[in-house]
């Protein structure tokens, strides 16, 4: 009963977490027709950084050496995934990035049969059809590979390592010291990329006060919360559930949309989310009916 508890609060800490993700879709949109996709980045972790660790700050001392290497590993992935989303999201349409970023779904429970061993079932694999069946029908007018839909869908496979590497490595005792740890990460090599690139030795700030309430809402909320939301949420979910359950990010993302940018509601819309909370919800019932064999395979 308590393991079934804590498997809830974890799926709810992921919803959480996407729904933030998806709150902050055409904010980083906007902030990227003023600011640099990698400079927006820097600032944006550096300033998450800045919090968790004003939040939790001997959370670093209790990582043991093993733990610091892996986070620093997640970072490195996580951070990767970010800057090839966020440069391509400049290139391609929002919907279109919004798809292929979603496709980390299929990636992960590939990524994770190679990697952890883990069996995937049928029955999960039709969650997997589903969801993306969902993302489609959701986003997509029309779709054609160019230099923005690349580096996007490398993001996207970027995200699936992530979320495999976090299912294999996370721990719930050490989720706030392991989440610092790969948000500084993240933030010194996305600064390290701005001063090496545009205007040498120099990051572009925004200048408008609403750019920096986006910013700084991005960096706290879908940033540092967001982070620790997964790197604990993961530590109690397989790799391919906790894929299945971001998926929908753009079905929040379509919401806020309506809600907050004034965008009508379409059948296409209701149908896409309805398929995305289908295949989440398949993936809550399986386990608890014992048909789910996938493993959670944790390293402490």
């Amino acid at each position: 009963m308590a393991e079934s508890r804590t498997s809830l609060l974890a799926t709810a800490a992921l919803l959480a977490m996407t729904a933030a993700w998806g709150s902050s879709f055409y904010l980083t949109k906007d902030l990227l027709d003023h600011v640099p996709a990698i400079d927006f980045l820097a600032v944006r972790f550096a300033l998450a950084g800045v919090a968790l660790v004003a939040l939790a700050p001997g959370a670093l001392g209790r990582l043991s050496p093993e733990l610091r290497r892996r986070a620093v590993a997640l970072g490195l992935l996580y951070g990767a995934a970010q800057l090839m989303q966020t440069v391509g999201l400049a290139h391609t349409a929002a919907s279109v990035s919004g798809f292929i970023t979603g496709l980390y779904v299929v990636a992960t429970p590939l990524l994770a049969a190679l990697v952890l061993g883990t069996r995937i079932t049928a029955v999960t694999w039709g969650a997997v059809v589903l969801a993306t069946t969902g993302l489609g029908v959701l986003t997509l007018d029309g779709l054609a590979i160019g230099y923005g839909e690349a580096l996007t869908l490398v993001g996207a496979l970027l995200y699936a390592a992530h979320i495999v590497g976090l299912a294999a490595w996370s721990s719930a005792v050490d989720a706030i010291g392991m989440t610092i740890i790969q948000v500084l990460v993240i933030a010194a090599a996305c600064l390290a990329g701005a001063l090496l690139t545009g205007d040498v030795g120099t990051v572009v700030l925004p200048e408008r006060t609403g750019d920096w309430l986006s910013l700084v809402y991005m960096a706290l909320i879908p940033g540092a919360a967001a982070m620790l939301a997964q790197t604990w949420a993961q530590a109690h979910l397989p790799a391919t559930r906790s894929a299945i359950i971001m998926s929908s990010e753009p079905v929040f993302a379509t919401f806020f949309a309506v809600l907050l940018g004034g965008e009508s509601m379409t059948t296409r819309m209701l149908l896409g989310g309805a398929l995305v909370l289908v295949a989440m919800v398949v993936t809550e019932l399986v386990p608890r009916r014992r048909v789910e064999a996938e493993v959670t395979h944790l390293a402490v």
